[in-house]
């Protein structure tokens, strides 16, 4: 059983409005609306007053000073217009006259001996040929004497017949040879590491390294003798750099302690803030070998990488010349990059990277000596290649570098006070070594470039080439220059 609705007919079924009942509703309607906001406006005004009186005194005056300044900004000039004065020709003509720019390049003295060259005629071997003078050579780095030897020059035709003399283009763009690649390797597995990266460059190759991983905001700590290739890569990093006193272990841990007190103020800043030691192997400059058994125990202790220089050291320390690792017996693990030229011991051209892959391919993309100059030539790639045959077939050449080192050492100990000293005094420039055929060189630095010049020197370059005979005649030269300077 359901039950149906069914319609009131006294209820009307639809309602209808005429348009002047619609107009007096909408009027009705902005009116109440109206008279709602401005009650509610009112409302806000009488708690601004309310506000105002209940504010603390020194909160009024703070904001009555704040408004009184911003009316003075509003009103007032913010500079003055000077009066223009238009000068005569005659008097820009005067001060034309007048002006003197600033030279290009600073002044220098035409006997510079940067502008006075030493010509050499032929290979610098074991005797090299010095403004038509033959002598022997101990001013050449040809450490191991690969420079003349007969074996790397007839690789180096060989790469040339086949491949040409350079190759016009860097290793991203048709620059990659197969004996780019074989170089690479055979560096790699050389001084045991994962990976290498040759640049064709040498004093480019420890420029771009640095700052292919330091940038802005990191710290780096370095040597203060490290040589001009390090300071420019150090530049152009524009890392945070920290010198610290030559080989002096204190003195760095003294720099790492205050680090680590900074870092734990701001440990936010500390955990993106990158950290490194960069040192040589061999200082360029002092001729000192680096304490790395130390460097490597501070880089645990305070949690910083180490970068490696050795240019110096490759091909010249250890039992088969791997460089200050091997002779202090370091894991090559313990250091995060190493770096050294082929311009050496290798006697080619360039310099390589070696380390974990990770490290190594980031220079691929980062290294601004591998990604924007001309690859090696092929030629001077297979002339290293057999250098590095004959280091690794011939593991005597190292102890034999070794014993001509201390021999010569040996003799020149009694001179150590005046070698520093040396080319400071016109008597052994009037000397002249080439004479009595020995052909020495004076170390050379930019002074105004140099972050911390050192002291003028000599370098006696030593090689397997030199005779027992050959090294006491230059020891005596060296002997009778430093007679000759006034106590």
């Amino acid at each position: 059983m359901s039950a149906k609705l069914l319609p009131n007919p006294r209820l009307p079924t639809s309602v209808t409005f005429s348009p002047g009942s619609v107009r007096l509703l909408v009027a009705t309607l902005q009116l109440g609306l109206s008279e709602i906001m401005a009650a509610s406006q009112q409302w806000v005004l009488v708690e601004m007053v309310q506000a105002f009186y209940e504010a603390p005194a020194y909160h009024l005056i703070l904001e009555g000073i704040l408004i009184l300044w911003i009316i003075r900004l509003i009103f007032s000039k913010t500079y003055k217009l000077q009066e223009r004065s238009d000068l005569t020709e005659k008097e820009k003509e005067e001060l034309i006259d007048e002006w003197h720019p600033e030279p290009l390049v600073p002044p220098v003295s035409k006997d510079h001996p940067a502008l006075s060259y030493n010509i050499v005629s032929g290979p610098p071997s074991h005797k090299i040929v010095v403004n038509g003078k033959e002598c022997i050579n101990f001013s050449s780095f040809n450490f191991l004497g690969l420079l003349d030897n007969h074996r790397v020059k007839s690789a180096a035709l060989a790469s040339l017949r086949k491949y040409g003399v350079g190759t016009c283009g860097p290793r991203g763009f048709y620059g990659t040879f197969d004996v780019h690649l074989e170089l690479e390797e055979r560096l790699a597995k050389f001084m045991r590491t994962e990976e290498a990266i040759i640049y064709s460059y040498g004093f480019a190759t420890i420029a771009s390294a640095i700052p292919a991983y330091s940038k802005r905001g990191d710290i780096v700590f370095v040597d203060e003798a490290a040589c001009f290739a390090i300071q420019k890569g150090l530049q152009a990093s524009r890392s945070n750099i920290k010198y610290f006193r030559h080989n002096d272990m204190s003195d760095l841990e003294r720099l790492l302690k205050e680090q680590e007190l900074e870092d734990q103020k701001n440990p936010r800043k500390a955990r993106v803030t990158r950290r490194f030691i960069v040192a040589e192997g061999v200082y360029m400059n002092t001729g000192d070998i680096c304490p790395l058994p130390q460097v490597v125990e501070l880089k645990y202790k305070y949690k910083v990488r180490i970068f490696l220089e050795e240019s110096l050291s490759f091909g010249v320390l250890g039992e088969h010349g791997r460089g200050v690792t091997e002779h202090f017996g370091i894991n090559i693990d313990d250091i995060d990059l190493i770096s050294a030229n082929m311009e050496n011991a290798l006697a080619s051209i360039g310099g390589f990277c070696c380390g974990r892959s990770f490290v190594i391919d980031h220079q691929r993309l980062s290294g601004q000596g591998y990604c924007f100059s001309a690859s090696l030539p092929p030629l001077l790639a297979s002339a290293a290649i057999e250098g590095l045959n004959i280091m690794e077939e011939s593991s005597e050449i190292f102890h034999t570098l070794k014993e001509k080192c201390q021999r010569i050492y040996k003799a020149l100990q009694g001179l150590l006070g005046y070698l520093e000293a040396v080319n400071c005094y016109p008597e052994f420039k009037r000397l002249q070594c080439m004479n009595r055929k020995i052909a020495l060189t004076q170390a050379r630095y930019l002074e105004k470039e140099e972050k911390n010049l050192p002291p003028p020197s000599i370098r006696v370059i030593v090689t397997i080439e030199q005779t027992d005979e050959e090294l006491d005649l230059a020891a005596s030269v060296i002997k009778q220059a430093a007679t000759l300077i006034p106590n």
